[in-house]
């Protein structure tokens, strides 16, 4: 995204950060923080900035999504239901990484498959019995419309998808194609 290039990269197991100039024609800088990827990690991670975020970028792999669908709406489950990201609201953008790639899955059919898994969750933990303690401080938070089906409309926070390709379309030689992620930055900033 800082250059526009691809460029292998390794996975992380701490924050990096780095500032953003999210328009070009006016000084709107923004510090984007990646997070490590990684399950045994991402939640710590998240918990130490979710406070001061104003957006959340939530990356998915749009290839591997089919037969990673329930781990990434268990993992979005539990940034949409924590009490700091529900009161503060940040705007979400969903960004469908891997476009470049022939079976990558597209935003829409991405979006209605989350909504569908986000469902079931909430369908699931709410049925679930509840300890004493969480019950004395309100349990968990409710996602969505009590009574009605999930859909992204239903969260306090904006949310958008965008398709979007850190190769671009000519694989590793070619600029990324990140179009639809600037825009909303620039947009949010």
């Amino acid at each position: 995204l800082l250059t526009g290039k691809y460029r292998d990269t390794q996975t992380s197991i701490t924050d990096s950060s780095a500032v953003y100039r999210a328009s070009s024609d006016k000084s709107t800088n923004v510090t984007l923080i990646d997070l490590p990827g990684h399950e045994s990690l991402r939640l710590q991670f998240l918990e130490r900035f979710k406070a001061a975020a104003r957006a959340i970028v939530f990356v998915v792999d749009s290839v591997a999504f089919q037969r990673e669908v329930k781990d990434v709406a268990e993992f979005l489950y539990q940034v949409l239901v924590d009490t700091t990201v529900l009161r503060n609201a940040p705007a979400l953008l969903i960004a469908c990484n891997k476009q470049d790639v022939t079976m990558a899955k597209s935003a829409k059919l991405i979006q209605q498959q989350l909504e569908k898994e986000l469902n079931t969750l909430r369908v699931t933990r709410s049925a679930a019995p509840t300890s004493l303690d969480s019950s004395a401080t309100g349990g968990p938070a409710q996602l969505g419309k009590k009574g009605k089906d999930f859909d992204f409309s239903q969260l306090p926070m904006k949310v958008e998808f965008v398709e979007c390709s850190a190769r671009g379309s000519k694989g590793e030689e070619g600029d990324a194609d990140f179009e639809g992620l600037r825009k909303w930055l620039a947009k949010i900033a």
